[in-house]
């Protein structure tokens, strides 16, 4: 069976802390530009910032929404995220469940 494209999205975001996490959360959740977010605590990231190789502890977002919502989300998050360059990168969801799908298209549509 090939994949088919479908217009939701998976996007990836990391945060500082679990208060940042809580408070993107919510906020992304409660004005439908995600249907929902994933909390996963305990990633360490490494990566070049200024010249210099970083070591931090963060945690992980990991929304579902549908692709026409990602500019808004990303303006959203760039206005309330503490980090001067945020991760907020997409991903097609390719196949999944359809009754999934259709709650992710619902939920994140603008009333």
């Amino acid at each position: 069976m090939q994949p088919t494209q479908t217009d939701t999205i998976v996007i990836y975001i990391t945060v500082p802390n679990a208060d940042e996490a809580q408070s993107l959360a919510q906020a992304l959740v409660s004005e439908k530009l995600v249907a929902c977010v994933n909390i996963v605590s305990g990633i360490q990231s490494v990566y070049s910032w200024q010249g210099e190789i970083q070591k931090e502890s963060e945690l992980l977002l990991i929304c579902k929404s549908r692709t026409e919502r990602f500019e808004a989300l990303q303006n959203r998050v760039q206005s309330l995220h503490s980090y001067d360059v945020p991760e907020i990168i997409s991903i097609p969801i390719t196949n999944g469940s359809e009754p999934y799908l259709n709650w992710v298209r619902e939920n994140s549509t603008p009333q």
